[in-house]
This record gives structure tokens, C-alpha cells and sequence, in this order.
């Protein structure tokens, strides 16, 4: 049988299974009770209260971006013990999996397959945690106890004026749940052939106005497998812990809280170490309204983590951050926010023997900031929200961050808007300080990855029970990475910048209550790229290197109440092909069945990636490729 026909058939089956599981719950639906479906209704999910887009409160409804919100009953009707997994539930990003621990996570494309996506920010209570060494997240240390979590706010496009240098392509801010909202006890025991974890929590009072809680959790993810079918060295084990203590009265809000990790990867035969990882952070938050309305807002954190890679590479940071915001009405047609930020941070690396390393071995990176903008109501149904940015930093100095957006209300039940910004990539330790003599020679010259993008877009509930978002871009980039060949043969290899082009694409997602016990979501992106080296450049990598990322995506998602206790969800998801390295499009189902045994105790069976025994998602050219198993966890969840 050849290549071709094999993969006809084996989407036939896929295809067929999908179809066989959705026939499955439409007939369950038939015999279901009418009763209300769990969380939130169509018009609760409009007003649904984000900051992502201008930093401060505003609903869905009116915020002039592609933003989309996973809410906390989203993950927990989907099955998800992870930070990355729940992120699979948001059609604006392209998630890819590389092994036990490793993820590549973007928006609108420029994903890696080494799993060093670079275009992303990504903050927890306010708390950025992109790492200074590639400008990219850890993934695999990035968790929190996905029951106290309150919303994700994914909003794809430049972000820059609101966020700063990083928030190119997108942003996700993760939120958690106040202190008060999660009294009493938690406990929760999740099980199966792949992944393991347990959670305890605990939360109280603490004087009239004030509550607290601590957990712990302990996780252990499986091995992956070698496309072959062999099992790869890739497990790891994770434990955490942390407190969040939350404190109003008098118009004042108090936050402050913290959380520490550990974690080991499986030993590997012959490898210099045995990777690890552990860290930690702490910070507060204060808050105060006004009398008049404006708010005036503080945070400060302090995060440490250290990490060792199984070649013997050592690298320990320690970041400290500080901002303030004030916001504040400026006469009847004008709503201000400005603020300031300062981010130090300092690292140490240690090279290992035959390994590339980091020259200076130790550097403190300083990044500052002041930004203001502002929404004017030109009339009642529109209004223009103008900003900007003014960031330093130690590597290209000053940076300015324009952007403009434009919200037409053209009724209670439709908006459109349309955007025009610039947001820039700075330069991070690994762009300017790599070496490996005779293979690299770092980037003493290399600048900011510059991006001037465009956007429009529709948000509405065109009819009842129908909630409806859709939005095009086109993104016009310049001084993108490169490896450039600077001497007569190709290496020694300098970091520069000669690469440009564009991209462009359609988002779009939406969402039907068939009745009040069953709802159904639909998402899909659609990306176009269009990138080449500048004229003189001797990259030798090409602009396949400067991301791997599918052409198109869709989701499905069905949730569903039979009767007053049991629910049945599924998502469903096709990921388009990737270039280089080349991996197949795919299809793929999750379905969860959960059930309320009594007001406090909850199981549920859900099961992952259920179309295949395994499936790969991202190859990273250096190590062995990598497929994702077949999963089915039992969760066992008590309250009290």
C-alpha cells in the first residue's frame, strides 16, 4: 500500500470514528433532561470581564481585539491537569507537543519546533514569565492548580503598548480565583496509563476582611514514543506548592502570594546529568479605588528558577519586577491609563564540556518602561483608543510602541473593530551571547525583531443563543532572525538580522446552545506566510527555521448534561501539516464523562488523543522524534 492511500485511509477511519462520536452524543442528547448546562449562558460569556486588551476591566463584548477566554469550568469539563493541555482549548493558538515535557505554544504563527517560540508573553496574576535567555517560556515549569484557576485570556495579535517588548504575536494572561472563592477543602486524585497527579487544598479566613489559601501538588508525566514505537527516556515527575492570601475594605485591595516547584526527568544511560528543575516566586498586589473611579494599582514579584539539561548545561535566574498604573477619567469623553515598569534580572550559566555556552557566563539585564493611553469616546457608539510605549532596554536601547484601535457599537448585539500597531522583539541571551568557537559566534550586532501589523474584526450574538467572533490581520515583519554565514566558508555562524516579510490570516470561533443542557463551540484559523532573507544575506537555514506552523486549524467542542449529574464533553481538533521538519496534518478527540456522585464528591474518565495509538505533533531536528500516546485519565475529586 503506498504513502498516499495510507493516509487516506487512516484519516477515513479517523474521520469515521469522529462521526460515530458525535452520532453517540446526539443520541444521548435526545434522551436528556432539560436542565440547565453547567457554567456560563451565551450572554454571560459576552460579558465576560478582560484586561488583556487595555488594561483594564471591560467585557468581551467590547473589547476591540481577537481575544478569546477559557473559563474555569471550561477546564474542568475538558479533562485538563495541565497548564499547556488547557490551552489546547483556545482556537486562536497552535499548541504542539515535543515529548513528556516539552510544548510549542503561539499565536499566528513563528511556533519552533525546538520548543523556543519567541513572540509570545505570558503572564500569571500580572506576573510576566518569558525567560530573558530565549525570550520564550519554559513550559514545563509553568503550572498552577487548574481548580483555583478563573479565567485565560488569549488574545492574539501585537500587544505591545499595553504589555511591552514580546508581546508580538499574542499574549495569555492567566488569572486565578480570589482567596474567598476557594474555601474549605480540595482534594483530587487523577490516574491512567500516561499522566498521574494529586492536589490538596486548602483555604479559610483570616480576620473579617481577609482569606487565604495553600495547596500542594504532585505530578508525573509519562514517557513519549519514538515514532518507531519505542518508548523514549522523557518522563518527569513535578511537585508544587504556594499560598494566596487576599485582603479588601475601605476601597483597598490586598494580594500576596507565592509558589515553589522541584522536579526530576528520567535518568538517560550515559548523559552527563539528570535534568531538573526547580524555582519559585513571590509578589503582592495592591489596589485603590477612588471615589471619583480611578484606580491606582502596585505589583511587585521576585521569581528565581534554576534548570539543568542532561548534557550538564547549568543556568539560575533571578528576576525582580515592579509596576504601577493609574487610571482615571480625563473630563466626559476620555478614560486614561498610565503606568511605568521596571524588570531586572540576572542569570548564571554554566556551560558543559563540548557544549555551546554563554559569553559573559553572567549578565543583568535591566528593562524599563513608560506607557499611556487612551480611550476617547468620539460618540456614544464609537470610540478610538490610542497608546504608546516607551521601552529601554540593555541590549538596543529606547523602543517605541504605538498602537491604535477603533470599537464601533453598531448595536446591543454586534461590534467591529479595527487595529493598526507596531511591537517589537527584543534581543535575548541567546541571540547575543552564544558561542561555540568555530559553529557560533553570537550576534554583537543583532537588534529587535520589528512587527507593524493590522486588524479587523466582528464580535456578536447574531441571533439568540449564538455568540460569534471573527477577525482578519496581515503582519508585516522586518529584521527577523538569522544565522549568517561571516567568513568565507558557512561557519563560524553570526546571529543577525535578515530576514523580512509577511503573514496574514483569519481567526474566527463561535459558539450555539442547542438547548439549555447542550452547547456547541466552533474554532478555526487559517495562516498564510509569506517570509524571505533580505538581499546580501548568507543565512544558511533558510525561512523554514523561522517557524513551523500548520496553514489551518480547526476545533470542535460539545457540552452536554444528561440529566441533573452526568455530564458528557468532547473536543475534537485538526491540525494541518507542518513544513519543516515536516509532520503529517492530523486529527484528533478528546471526550470526558463525568459524573456528580453527591454535592461534594465528583469522577470522571476522560480520554486523550483517542484516534490513534500515538500521533506526532512537533519534531525537533536534534533529538529523536517523538509521538504523543493515547491517553485515559480516571479523576476522583472531593470538596468539603
Amino acid at each position: 500500500m503506498g504513502l498516499a492511500q495510507h493516509r487516506r485511509d487512516r484519516l477515513r477511519r479517523q474521520g469515521s470514528a469522529l462521526a460515530l462520536a458525535v452520532a453517540t452524543l446526539s443520541a444521548g442528547a435526545a434522551r436528556a433532561q432539560d436542565v440547565d448546562l453547567s457554567g456560563l449562558s451565551i450572554e454571560e460569556l459576552v460579558d465576560l470581564q478582560v484586561t488583556s486588551v487595555s488594561r483594564r476591566p471591560q467585557s468581551v463584548a467590547d473589547a476591540p481585539a481577537s481575544v478569546f477566554v477559557i473559563t474555569n469550568e471550561d477546564v474542568r469539563r475538558a479533562g485538563k491537569v495541565s497548564l499547556p493541555e488547557a490551552l489546547r482549548l483556545a482556537p486562536n493558538l497552535h499548541i504542539a507537543q515535543l515529548g513528556a515535557g516539552g510544548y510549542g505554544i503561539s499565536a499566528q504563527g513563528f511556533n519552533h519546533s525546538t520548543g523556543t517560540a519567541n513572540k509570545l508573553q505570558v503572564l500569571i496574576d500580572g506576573r510576566s514569565v518569558y525567560t530573558p535567555l530565549y525570550s520564550g517560556v519554559f513550559w514545563d515549569v509553568q503550572d498552577i492548580l487548574l481548580e483555583d484557576l478563573d479565567r485565560i485570556e488569549v488574545l492574539s495579535g501585537p500587544a505591545g503598548t499595553t504589555w511591552g517588548s514580546n508581546a508580538v504575536n499574542g499574549v495569555i494572561n492567566i488569572t486565578t480565583r480570589d482567596a474567598a472563592a476557594t474555601q474549605g477543602w480540595m482534594a483530587r486524585a487523577t490516574g491512567g496509563g500516561r499522566d498521574r497527579q494529586a492536589a490538596l487544598r486548602y483555604g479559610g479566613k483570616l480576620g473579617a476582611a481577609g482569606a487565604y489559601r495553600v495547596y500542594l501538588m504532585g505530578s508525573d508525566f509519562g514517557s513519549s514514543r519514538q515514532v518507531v514505537g519505542a518508548q523514549v527516556s522523557d518522563s518527569r515527575t513535578i511537585a508544587q506548592g504556594g499560598f494566596r492570601y487576599d485582603w479588601q475594605g475601605d476601597g483597598a485591595r490586598l494580594t500576596l502570594q507565592g509558589d515553589a516547584y522541584d522536579g526530576q526527568g528520567q535518568a538517560v544511560a550515559g548523559a552527563a546529568a539528570r535534568p531538573s528543575v526547580d524555582g519559585g516566586n513571590i509578589g503582592g498586589r495592591w489596589e485603590k479605588t477612588f471615589a471619583d473611579g480611578a484606580v491606582l494599582a502596585m505589583q511587585a514579584s521576585y521569581d528565581q528558577s534554576g534548570r539543568t539539561v542532561a548534557t550538564g548545561i547549568k543556568d539560575r535566574q533571578h528576576i525582580y519586577s515592579f509596576d504601577v498604573q493609574h487610571r482615571f477619567a480625563a473630563g466626559e469623553r476620555h478614560d486614561m491609563v498610565v503606568g511605568a515598569d521596571y524588570r531586572l534580572s540576572r542569570d548564571r550559566f554554566a556551560g558543559a564540556f563540548r557544549t555551546s555556552f554563554l559569553d559573559p557566563a553572567r549578565r543583568t539585564l535591566k528593562l524599563g518602561s513608560l506607557f499611556a493611553q487612551d480611550e476617547i469616546a468620539l460618540s456614544p457608539a464609537v470610540h478610538l483608543i490610542a497608546g504608546v510605549r516607551a521601552e529601554h532596554n540593555s541590549y538596543t536601547g529606547l523602543e517605541v510602541m504605538p498602537s491604535l484601535r477603533l470599537r464601533w457599537t453598531l448595536s446591543p448585539q454586534a461590534m467591529v473593530w479595527a487595529a493598526a500597531s507596531r511591537a517589537v522583539r527584543t534581543p535575548s541571551r541567546f541571540d547575543v551571547d552564544l558561542q561555540n568557537p568555530g559553529l557560533i559566534a553570537g550576534g554583537p550586532d543583532f537588534g529587535s525583531e520589528d512587527l507593524i501589523a493590522y486588524q479587523v474584526g466582528y464580535r456578536g450574538t447574531p441571533t439568540p443563543g449564538t455568540v460569534l467572533s471573527a477577525s482578519a490581520f496581515y503582519n508585516v515583519y522586518d529584521d527577523l532572525r538569522t544565522a549568517e554565514s561571516r567568513g568565507p566558508g558557512a561557519f563560524p555562524l553570526e546571529i543577525r538580522n535578515g530576514m523580512e516579510g509577511v503573514t496574514y490570516g483569519v481567526e474566527a470561533w463561535g459558539s450555539y446552545s442547542m438547548a439549555e443542557w447542550w452547547r456547541l463551540s466552533a474554532g478555526a484559523s487559517l495562516l498564510h506566510k509569506d517570509l524571505k532573507l533580505k538581499p546580501g544575506s548568507r543565512d544558511i537555514f533558510g525561512v523554514g527555521f523561522a517557524g513551523n506552523d500548520p496553514k489551518r486549524q480547526i476545533f470542535l467542542k460539545s457540552q452536554m448534561n444528561l440529566g441533573q449529574t452526568v455530564e458528557i464533553d468532547m473536543n475534537a481538533r485538526a491540525i494541518g501539516k507542518l513544513a519543516s521538519p515536516a509532520v503529517p496534518d492530523y486529527v484528533e478527540l478528546e471526550t470526558r464523562l463525568g459524573w456528580a456522585v453527591t454535592r461534594r464528591l465528583e469522577l470522571s474518565v476522560a480520554g486523550f488523543n483517542l484516534l490513534e495509538d500515538s500521533h506526532v505533533e512537533f519534531i525537533n531536528g536534534s533529538v529523536t522524534p517523538r509521538a504523543i500516546r493515547r491517553g485515559v485519565d480516571v479523576t476522583a475529586r472531593f470538596r468539603y
